[in-house]
Formats: structure tokens, C-alpha cells, sequence
């Protein structure tokens, strides 16, 4: 008697040429497939102008780890205003330093900008990168911080990492390019995104990077970071903006290493614990004031400012604000 095809519901279907048997998952849009082949065949046609960066971005590097903690700090202060400025809110270095050392703000700041590149600051000079946990590293972990937007928040930026990880053969700076130029598109573009997306691609561009927790983007002009054209264009733009900062980055250090050599060489007859910690803080802060230099050092405000004013006298440092009160100081070069 033959059974009718009802009846074999233990036997397996009919084979399909096109049946899909790989585990569930996230699949590829075509569209995120063509975007990211655009990005590879723009990185392979600036191949030698990447690795010129490349080799920029190591020399900066190693120049890192071998050189004081400080000068990290100095150059994360230095792009943080840098970027605040590329971004609308031009925070000023002697803004900036208030803020960060003693959380000094005037009737006019807007402290919502400040809070901005206080992140910046935080997130360029150390911690897991955004890659690691990007909720964590754009301070938006704590679902009460953005009410109902927080499951979109995780979906959104899912979508961005998911990209990213597609992008792993790209070199870390081609990546970074990538990841800030995707940003808005992913939907991650309503807290202070441009800050947000120019930090996190700059952490990303160092990759692995022992000394260089980022890469410069903004420092000497925010040219790479301007968007619009194609592919090819942006990359061009970024690598070229990129080895200006990085350059701008070293002579920096070249300035500092030199000024440096020279306060240690002319303060050695001085006595006291003041004077080295105070070079230590003028070689890690672009501008210093007398009541950050108290603080940072522990020192007197009488020593501090005996030793400041000692300093100026002998062209180490000079005054930057014009003003008899809330002065503030920078190194000479």
C-alpha cells in the first residue's frame, strides 16, 4: 500500500539549492557591503600616504613611552580645545585648565560645553576604548541618563560596532576614518556627536598603541574632519590632517623636552620641593594659574607664587592674560 506524502512527516524536505544552513545572526545589507568595499579600495589606492601616517603616528608613539606621564595629559588638553573649537563650543586653554584641575566656572560658560571636553580630556588620556564597551566609553551605561532613548542607544550603536567588526581588516586608521564618518549615519548623532565621534575615532586610529593613547585629529586645524565628497576624498582628507596633527604633536614635545632641560638646568640652585613639582606641572599644562599650581603641587600659595614670579623674571614663563587678577602662565620656547 503506498503511503501518501502526508503521512512521511518523518522524513526530510526536498533539498533547495539555496537553503541556508548557517547558524542565525546578523547578516551583512548589501548596502553596508558596498559601503565597506568603497572604503577598502579607497584605503589600497592611498596605500603609500597611509603608511607615511602610520609611520608618523609610530614615531609619536615611541616618543610617548619614552617621555613623561605628563606630556600625555598636555597633548589630550591641547586636542580637547582644539576639538571644542571644531565643534561650536571654543572652550579656550585657560578655560579648559580651570575646569579640569579645580572645576572653576565663570557666570558666562556654558557648562554643558564644558562637561563636553572635560569627557574629551577623560577619554583621551586613558581607559578602555570605545570598542571594548562604547556605552561605557560615551558615559551613557546608566539607563536613567536617557530615559526611553537607552534601548535604541544599545540598538544603534550595535549596529555601529557590527560594522566595525566587519572592518577588521582595514588598517586602524582607515578604520577610524570609517567609524567617524558612519557616526550620524548610525543614528549615534544626537549627544554632542561631532565631540563624541572625532574622540572615539582618534582612540581607535592609535589601535594598540603603547605610548599614543590617541591619535591626534584636530591638533594644528580640523581639516580631516570635515565630511562630504566621496570615499577616496574623506580618507585623502583624514590622512592628511592626520599627519599635520601628528607633526604638530611632535614639535610640541620637541618644545616642551627643550624647555624643560633648560628650567631644570637654570632652577638647580634653587631649595625646596616647589620648584621641580612646579615645572612638573607647567611641562603638563599648557596655561597654569597661581591657585591650580597650589593645588596641584601642595605647595603654599606664598611659595608658588614666589617661584612663579622668580620664573617670569628669568623668561621661563610668561603671563598670557594681561590682567592683575586670575593670571595665568605659560612656558617660553
Amino acid at each position: 500500500m503506498e503511503a501518501s506524502e502526508s503521512d512521511l512527516w518523518f522524513l526530510p524536505g526536498p533539498i533547495d539549492a539555496d537553503h541556508d544552513d548557517l547558524p542565525p545572526g546578523r547578516r551583512a545589507d548589501p548596502r553596508e557591503t558596498a559601503v565597506l568595499d568603497d572604503w577598502r579600495r579607497a584605503e589600497a589606492g592611498h596605500a603609500a600616504r597611509l603608511a607615511r601616517v602610520a609611520g608618523r603616528l609610530g614615531a609619536l608613539d615611541d616618543r610617548l613611552r619614552r617621555g613623561p606621564e605628563g606630556w600625555r595629559h598636555r597633548l589630550a588638553l591641547i586636542e580637547a580645545a582644539d576639538l571644542s573649537w571644531f565643534v561650536g563650543d571654543r572652550i579656550g586653554p585657560d578655560r579648559l585648565a580651570l575646569w579640569i584641575s579645580l572645576r572653576l566656572s565663570g557666570v558666562q560658560d556654558d557648562t554643558g560645553a564644558l562637561a563636553r571636553v572635560g569627557w574629551a580630556v577623560r577619554r583621551l588620556t586613558g581607559g578602555p576604548g570605545p570598542e571594548v564597551d562604547l556605552s561605557a566609553f560615551l558615559d551613557r551605561r546608566d539607563a536613567g541618563n536617557l530615559g526611553d532613548a537607552a534601548e535604541p542607544f544599545a540598538y544603534r550603536a550595535g549596529g555601529w560596532l557590527d560594522l566595525m567588526a566587519q572592518a577588521a581588516d582595514l588598517h586602524p586608521i582607515t578604520r577610524a576614518s570609517l567609524g567617524f564618518h558612519l557616526w550620524s549615519l548610525a543614528g549615534l548623532g544626537q549627544h554632542g556627536d561631532r565631540m563624541e565621534s572625532a574622540v572615539t575615532a582618534a582612540r581607535i586610529a592609535a589601535g594598540d598603541g603603547r605610548g599614543a593613547v590617541f591619535a591626534p585629529v584636530a591638533m594644528g586645524g580640523a581639516g580631516g574632519l570635515r565630511a562630504g565628497g566621496p570615499t577616496a576624498d574623506r580618507l585623502a582628507r583624514w590622512l592628511d590632517g592626520m599627519e599635520t596633527a601628528c607633526l604638530t604633536a611632535m614639535r610640541h614635545l620637541d618644545d616642551i623636552d627643550e624647555w624643560s632641560a633648560r628650567a631644570d638646568a637654570e632652577m638647580t640652585a634653587l631649595s625646596g620641593r616647589t620648584p621641580p613639582a612646579l615645572r612638573v606641572v607647567l611641562a603638563e599644562w599648557p596655561l597654569v594659574s597661581a591657585p591650580m599650581a597650589e593645588v596641584l603641587t601642595g605647595a603654599s600659595r606664598a611659595a608658588v607664587q614666589r617661584n612663579l614670579a622668580w620664573m617670569e623674571t628669568r623668561a621661563l614663563i610668561r603671563e598670557v592674560t594681561g590682567q592683575g587678577r586670575y593670571r595665568m602662565w605659560c612656558v617660553t620656547n
